[in-house]
């Protein structure tokens, strides 16, 4: 019996993907429920898994497009037969590499001094070529290095003649390099930030944070609050929290335009943007005004192990009201984020540097963090955009207060 292995259907939107590896060979024995495939798509990343046992034959090839629905193996049940092991293959030794030979110098069949033969090897001039002024016309150290001296070129000898010009070349000839397709998921970001540049009116605001207060709290309670839950009390939560309580306050950013309607949310589900090796993704906390600071890291951290692991699924994605992205965990300074359509805004994180900053009239050495907020100006203006960011500052300013919900 055949058993037919198809690509699955990962949602509405996703029509295609890349074979990017095939994890068993061409008529293997496979068992059921074994990784076969990866597949990239436009979103994610997953695994193929076989539904039978047998024999497998391959019909299509690593790194080519396949739509879903497709038939990429054939699977024959009928055929009984072990599961084999791989083995590596035995490593074999590469031999060693030859030594080049020095010169030997030709000097007939007389014995030749020590100096005389070292040079013979470091010049190549050969000695028997050389005029001996020694004993008996032997070649002496002196006749050798006369002998080199001449036969290098006097830079005076033809001041007639020029050094040749190098002739031109066209910058692009014997130009190397290795070209491969772009991932679904890679090419998928950049239409996206594209449509966004092009659909939007996108506007960045920036304002700067006094961490020391959120850094005094996490040092406070972070061994008690790991024991309690399992989980360390990062940034990100403080700043999910700051971000629901100013969405509350300016709601202008709690709205998307679609087509020729503003749709106004009711719900606080909040992007977090997570770096992988293969792009971006934006993974989707939801309801976040009801979770503590503990619900929210635990989900950050399930989904950074999704992440990482590529076994995020669509709904894993989908549906968010606002996003952020902190560039400080590379270094980021400063950056103009790139709004992640339909969404009206996005919050940029930065990297935490000590600055001498004015407080109370006296200048103190404070971990400060620019924040910069790009917003749609076609639904957010201005003044809404920069009470927004005050609102988040404020917010992480006092933490206590954010703990509250005050």
């Amino acid at each position: 019996m055949i058993q037919e292995v198809k690509v699955p259907s990962q949602g509405e939107s996703i029509v295609s993907g890349i074979l990017s590896r095939w994890c068993v060979a061409n008529g293997d024995s496979v068992s059921k429920g074994q990784i076969l495939y990866e597949l990239e798509t436009d979103k994610i990343t997953f695994e193929g898994l076989a539904d039978a046992a047998g024999r497998i034959e391959l019909m299509s090839a690593e790194g080519a497009e396949v739509q879903i629905g497709e038939v990429i193996a054939r699977i024959d049940t009928s055929v009984k037969v072990d599961v084999k092991e791989e083995k590596a293959p035995a490593a074999v030794a590469s031999p060693a590499p030859k030594q080049p030979e020095s010169p030997k110098p030709s000097s007939g069949s007389e014995v030749l001094a020590p100096s005389v033969e070292r040079i013979a090897k470091e010049t190549g001039v050969d000695p028997a070529g050389v005029s001996g002024s020694g004993r008996g016309g032997r070649v002496t150290k002196g006749d050798m290095l006369v002998a080199v001296a001449s036969s290098r070129p006097s830079p005076q000898a033809n001041p007639s003649v020029s050094e040749p010009v190098p002739a031109r070349r066209d910058p692009g000839a014997g130009r190397s390099g290795t070209r491969k397709k772009l991932s679904p998921l890679r090419k998928r970001i950049a239409e996206r930030l594209v449509q966004a540049q092009h659909e939007a009116a996108i506007l960045t605001t920036f304002n700067e944070v006094d961490m020391s207060g959120i850094m005094r709290v996490r040092a406070e309670v972070q061994e008690a609050f790991q024991a309690a839950h399992g989980v360390k009390l990062g940034f990100m939560s403080f700043f999910v929290k700051a971000v629901v309580g100013a969405l509350k306050k300016v709601p202008q950013l709690h709205a998307s335009i679609e087509g020729d309607e503003l749709v106004s949310w009711s719900r606080f589900d909040i992007g977090v943007a997570v770096g992988t090796e293969k792009g971006l993704v934006v993974p989707v906390l939801r309801d976040c005004d009801q979770l503590s600071l503990a619900g929210i890291e635990k989900e950050l951290a399930r989904y950074a192990k999704l992440a990482r692991d590529g076994k995020l699924a669509i709904a894993d994605l989908q549906g968010g009201v606002f996003t952020i992205s902190n560039g400080g965990v590379y270094g980021s300074l400063l950056s103009t984020p790139i709004i992640n359509p339909p969404q009206s805004g996005i919050l940029g994180m930065h990297t935490i540097k000590e600055r001498p900053v004015a407080v109370d009239g006296q200048v103190v050495i404070r971990p400060m963090m620019y924040l910069a907020l790009s917003y749609d100006h076609r639904i957010v203006d201005g003044k809404e955009a920069v009470g927004f960011l005050i609102a988040i500052k404020d917010a992480l300013e006092h933490p206590s207060r954010l703990i509250m919900e005050l």
